[in-house]
Parts: C-alpha cells; sequence; structure tokens
C-alpha cells in the first residue's frame, strides 16, 4: 500500500538494501536512548531503600521525589516538541543525551534530600522531549502503516531499562553503594552520544526543510518549510482520536511511572522478598509487556497493509487490552500469595503496555506531516502529566496503611479501574481513517485560501 505521503517523501534513488539497513541501524541506537532514558527513571526505585536508611526519609518523600521528576517533564517536552518541526532531530537527541550525563553528577557531590529533588526535576527537564523526538526521529524511517512496530521497539526502550538495565544497577548499587548507579549512568550517556555521532541521520520521512537562508539569492521555491501551511493545534487536539488516545494512555503511564518509583519497594517491603531479588525481579513485567507489545504491533502492521480500516482494529486491539489489563490490576488486593500477586501484576502490566506504541502510531497517522514532532510532543507531555499525580499518590498510601502492602495493592486496584475507563473509552472515540480524513479536508481548505494546490501530497494527513 503506498501512501500519498510515503510517495512524495522517499527519495528517488535510495537503494533499498542500504536504506532498509539504515533504518535499522538508527532504529536501534534511538532504542538505546529510549532505554538510557528509562534507567534513569529506574535508578530512583532502585536506591528508595539505600536513600530512605541513609537518609531517614519517609515513603512520602521518596514518592514526591519520585514525582518531582515529572515537574518540568510535560513542559520541556511540549516546547522541544516545536523545535523538532524545525531542526535536525538527530541533534535534538544528541543535546538531550549529553544533558543527561551532566545532571547525574550533583547528588554526587552533595546527597541531600533538596539536592535529590534538584536532580531529578532538572533530569525529568532533560526527559521530556525524550520519547517524543525518538518516536519522530524512527517514524522518519518508516512508511505511515508500518510504524507500529517500529513505535513498539521505541515504547520497549522502559522495557528493556527494567529487564536488562535495572538488574544490573541493582548489582552495582548492592555492591558499591548507590553513588555508584549515578556514575555508571552518566557513563553510558556518554558514550551513547559519541556513536550517535557516526550513526545519527534523518530519514526519508522526515519533513521537508528550508534549503536556503534569506538573502541567499535562491527562489523562494527552494524553500518548501518556509511556505508550508499548517492546520492550527485545536483541530488536532481536539479530534476524537487524539483525546481517546491521550485517555487510553494516561493512567497507563501513571502506572509506569509508579512502576519505576515503586515496584522494586512493593517486592521488598509488600511482598517479603529480599532487597537484590527485588532489583533483579523489576524487569519480570517488563518482559511481558515486551512481548506482548512486539506480537499485538507486529499483527496489526500487517494488517495495515492489507486493509483500508486497520487504523479501526487497532483501536479495538488496543481496548482489549486495555481492559484486561485494568481488570488485571484491579484484582490485586483480592490475592493473598505473594507469586500470584506477581503473576497478576505482571499480566496486567503487559497488557496496558501495548497501548503506548499503538496510541503512538495512532498520532503518527491522523496528523500532517510537517506537524508531526509538536503534535507527538503534546501528545506525551499531557499523557506524561500522570507521572506527576501516581508515583505521590502510591507513597501517600503506603504511608497511611496500616502495613505497605495493603498501601501498594490499593494503589494498583485504583490504577487498574482507571485503565479499564480508558479500554471503553478507546472503543468510543478512536478511529484514525475518519479523523485522518477531516484533518486531510481542513487542511485542503487553508491551502485553497492560501493559493496553493489543495492536493499537495508533501503537506497533507500522513494517514493511509
Amino acid at each position: 500500500m503506498v501512501t500519498p505521503q510515503a510517495s512524495a517523501a522517499a527519495p528517488p534513488a535510495a537503494a533499498p538494501e542500504r536504506s532498509g539497513f539504515r533504518a535499522w541501524t538508527v532504529t536501534t541506537m534511538v532504542v538505546l536512548f529510549a532505554t538510557l532514558n528509562w534507567a534513569d527513571k529506574a535508578l530512583i526505585g532502585i536506591i528508595a531503600q539505600p536513600l530512605m536508611d541513609e537518609f531517614g526519609l519517609t515513603p512520602t518523600q521518596i514518592g514526591f521525589a519520585g514525582s518531582a521528576f515529572f515537574f518540568l517533564f510535560s513542559v520541556s517536552g511540549a516546547m522541544v516538541g516545536f523545535l523538532g518541526d524545525r531542526f535536525q532531530i538527530r541533534w535534538i537527541l544528541f543535546t538531550l543525551a549529553a544533558l543527561w550525563g551532566v545532571v547525574q553528577f550533583p547528588l554526587l557531590i552533595s546527597g541531600t534530600f533538596a539536592v535529590l529533588l534538584f536532580s531529578r526535576i532538572a533530569l525529568g527537564a532533560f526527559e521530556g522531549p525524550a520519547t517524543a523526538m525518538a518516536s519522530t526521529a524512527v517514524f522518519q524511517w518508516f512508511a505511515p502503516d508500518k510504524r507500529g512496530f517500529p513505535a513498539a521497539l521505541v515504547t520497549s526502550g522502559s522495557s528493556f531499562a527494567k529487564i536488562f538495565a535495572a538488574p544490573l544497577l541493582a548489582v552495582v548499587v548492592v555492591t558499591w553503594g548507590w553513588r555508584a548507579g549515578f556514575i555508571t549512568m552518566a557513563a553510558a550517556s556518554f558514550i551513547w552520544c559519541a556513536a550517535w555521532l557516526f550513526i545519527g541521520k534523518e530519514g526519508p520521512y522526515a519533513k521537508a526543510r528550508p534549503l536556503a537562508r534569506r538573502g541567499s539569492g535562491l527562489p523562494s521555491t527552494a524553500q518548501p518549510a518556509v511556505s508550508m501551511v499548517r492546520l492550527p493545534l485545536r483541530h488536532i487536539l481536539l479530534s476524537k482520536s487524539f483525546i481517546g488516545a491521550f485517555l487510553a494512555t494516561f493512567a497507563v503511564y501513571g502506572v509506569v511511572s509508579a512502576t519505576i518509583t515503586w515496584l522494586p519497594s512493593y517486592f521488598e517491603k509488600g511482598l517479603g522478598y529480599s532487597r537484590l531479588e527485588s532489583g533483579l525481579m523489576f524487569g519480570l513485567p517488563s518482559i511481558a509487556a515486551v512481548v506482548l507489545m512486539y506480537g499485538a504491533t507486529f499483527v496489526t502492521d500487517r494488517i495495515a497493509s492489507r486493509r483500508p480500516s486497520a487504523g479501526k482494529v487497532l483501536a479495538v486491539t488496543t481496548a482489549g487490552f486495555l481492559i484486561t489489563g485494568g481488570l488485571a490490576l484491579a484484582c490485586l488486593p483480592l490475592l493473598g500469595v505473594p507469586i500470584a500477586v506477581v503473576a497478576v501484576l505482571i499480566l496486567g502490566y503487559g497488557c496496558m503496555s501495548v497501548a503506548l506504541p499503538m496510541m503512538n502510531a495512532v498520532i503518527s497517522q491522523i496528523v500532517p506531516v510537517a506537524q508531526l514532532s509538536s503534535t507527538i510532543g503534546i501528545f506525551l507531555a499531557l499523557q506524561n502529566l500522570s507521572g506527576l499525580i501516581a508515583p505521590s499518590l502510591v507513597g501517600i498510601l503506603v504511608e497511611k496503611a496500616a502495613i505497605p502492602l495493603e498501601g501498594f495493592s490499593l494503589s494498583y486496584q485504583i490504577f487498574g479501574v482507571a485503565i479499564l475507563a480508558g479500554g471503553l473509552l478507546t472503543l468510543l472515540l478512536v478511529n484514525p481513517e475518519r479523523d485522518a480524513a477531516k484533518l486531510q479536508q481542513r487542511l485542503a481548505g487553508l491551502r485553497e485560501k492560501a493559493g496553493l494546490p489543495a492536493d499537495d501530497t508533501a503537506e497533507t494527513a500522513s494517514a493511509p
């Protein structure tokens, strides 16, 4: 199936073998970028108990530190998203990763609660744009109807962080102390930056960019991005698919952020596992998430190449996983055996995670290619607001509960009910084909008013 965007954006002389190799090489580096991003988030959960032991911090304070990460997370995510519409994504990724490495050092110099808050807020500001920019970087290399699986790869960075990075960080922290965890993350960020300088590149589905500066002598027709007509954001943000995708993923991201902060403590203080066992078990829910995300997105991508209504199939599939995952998490307080709690938590977490790459792909299908970076940035910024709420909520409920297990169980029950509601709303609202057609029609009208051809495929919505 050939989309208008694909036919307009694909370079005519690209060799399929070379472009395919480059696409997957860049994607691999972006997945590593996303893994670093989530390993930074996971570190606070791994060092939570050592910090409480060394500095006498309470669960509420640790929960507040986890939420502090998200104070500027959404704001920076939205702002850098607009920069991504104007500058090359590869340099934005490089800058972000370099800043992640730098911001690890203040807590090594002064290990106080105030410095912990400052470092988490700063790290959140620098990591807020990461998922949107990573998704945009990968979407530049794949046609719109082939983006589900690449989106799952980027989203699975959170799972890889918990499956591979978190156990390694747990061993580092147990062996050399919590400060060694920050040194490890700083070194990993700088190494990634060095490799990205040689590998990072814009893809064939990147938006058009200005070919010359003002006053260069080149005609204005050589600067397509300058004259590009854009949809007012309100048309995109108020579309039913955008709203449905947001409601589908808001509670899911809240669970992800709370799990990053609290899962090791849940296993240790709630279920009675040792600190090392808790760190090693950190990745178990994410293994289920990776398997289900890859399987679901691979199947939906195959369907997308054969059926005109594949977007609706994607929405129905996502809703089914959300309903299953929400029910599983809501049942956790009913289970009294630790191994049963872990098993059901793994199932619920894995099912709900499918919504994240699916809805990212939905957003990429409905918006004009020139506004993909800013729209993804705003979408994820709104979604990530749940990260402000969830870790603190868990900390408060755990501290107020008679025993930690009751607080953890109630927290996940609340999350489960919210995810279940998100699944039902996904069924009602998300329809990429319908909303892509509406946005295309609005964009064509704006182009006609500007005296430009209404069917310029370089600027139409990117839905198949």
